[in-house]
């Protein structure tokens, strides 16, 4: 950063700030009134699961949900015969669909009844909620529920693509205002999970036809609502860390591809606060390339602060509000550096064409592209952000 820039550079910060801290200040009981209360610990029904002590044999207690790593309960499963598996599927479905670890067609048969028993208690209870529209959606033949917990607004993470085979895999790690109900919403698709998670995919298989390639849309961690203290803190992000990190630890345990190449996960807006705080954990097994877009900031103010061996990428379109609010920190309030700042060291790429705060993953746009490529390892077809003469290319060092 040149010295004439700097205070410039400061001086907004404090601006921000001081105009963040106004804000919240004024809008305190609203904030208070909504603060969201974060889902965390074992799924749904651990204390059935805790209780069962029916596989024959000394010393074959269930994993406990919330202490066992998920490299050992995939070593659970795999000793187990496909009787013993299925029973646990009809047993406990809430566990099993949640248990990093577990086998994935084993998640995806336990989501399907725990999905299905939500819907018919909830249709029991109120036959007009739409909950249980919702649900139904999510039974849809062909859809792959990886995690599905019904608890507070909802979480749940669906994959595209055969996990099981796929070479080439991404995790898409959404932000604000997204729960059950707006997981797949019909307006704003691109800016939805669903909506990321396909035109990732898509334009994956565009780029490398003969490549199997998989993309997880997850919601597996409670998001803030709205503009208040919950987005402008890291308390959520703080609560969801642990969760990213035990799911990205299970795929490394239960797919083909991470032994060729580890995920690339993309986190927009608030999901790049929650990656920023689980990057120290992300090491080079779990996460090949981290990717923010849309970003506030990463509770950093430096990839290199983000303590993880990952590649890091940034990238922000020229229309996106978020750059108002972004490259500050203050009384606990804002998420720290631009990542997209040439002082912060991300590697950043073009928008180009992507328009406004949820268009990243928009068909046509530059940012799209440059996402598949990078989930493809095609790092010279990456084009980087046009930033000036003066700064780094962002493939330096990827040959």
């Amino acid at each position: 950063m040149s010295p004439t820039h700097r205070p410039r550079h400061y001086a907004r910060r404090l601006i921000t700030a001081a105009l963040t801290v106004t804000v919240m200040a004024g809008t305190a009981g609203w904030a208070v009134a909504h603060e969201e209360q974060a889902i965390t610990g074992p799924p749904p029904g651990t204390s059935a699961w805790r209780a069962d002590h029916s596989l024959p044999g000394p010393g074959r207690e269930l994993p406990d949900p919330a202490t066992a790593s998920p490299a050992h309960i995939a070593r659970f499963f795999a000793g187990l015969t496909d009787v013993q598996r299925r029973a646990l599927v009809i047993r406990h479905p809430q566990v099993v669909g949640n248990l990093d670890g577990a086998p994935l067609a084993l998640r995806y048969e336990a989501n399907a009844r725990a999905i299905r028993a939500t819907r018919d208690k909830e249709r029991a209870a109120d036959p007009d909620s739409p909950l249980v529209e919702r649900y139904t959606s999510l039974l849809s033949p062909g859809r792959r529920i990886l995690a599905f917990d019904p608890r507070g607004r909802g979480q749940v993470a669906e994959v595209f693509g055969d996990l099981g085979t796929a070479r080439r895999t991404a995790v898409v790690v959404p932000g604000s205002d997204i729960d059950l109900n707006s997981f797949d919403r019909d307006h704003d698709r691109y800016g939805t999970p669903v909506g990321m998670a396909r035109a990732l995919r898509a334009r994956m298989a565009r780029e490398a036809p003969g490549t199997p390639t998989a993309v997880v849309a997850w919601v597996g961690y409670t998001t803030p609502v709205g503009v208040g203290p919950d987005a402008a803190t890291s308390r959520l992000a703080e609560a969801g860390a642990p969760r990213l990190d035990r799911f990205l630890a299970g795929l490394a345990v239960t797919t083909a591809a991470t032994a060729e190449a580890p995920p690339t996960v993309f986190c927009h807006s608030y999901g790049s606060v929650l990656c920023g705080v689980a990057a120290p954990a992300m090491d080079r097994t779990r996460v090949s390339d981290l990717v923010v877009l849309g970003s506030p900031g990463m509770r950093a103010d430096s990839a290199e602060g983000l303590h993880t061996p990952a590649r890091v990428w940034a990238t922000r379109d020229s229309t996106d509000w978020i750059r108002r609010v972004t490259g500050y920190a203050f009384l606990g309030l804002g998420h720290g550096e631009d990542p997209t700042d040439g002082s912060f060291g991300a590697r950043v790429v073009s928008a180009d064409r992507a328009h406004g705060h949820t268009g990243y993953f928009a068909p046509g746009t530059d940012s799209l592209r440059n996402f598949a490529r990078i989930a493809l390892g095609q790092f010279d077809g990456v084009r980087c952000a046009d930033r000036g003469a003066g700064d780094q290319d962002c493939r330096h060092g990827l040959g």
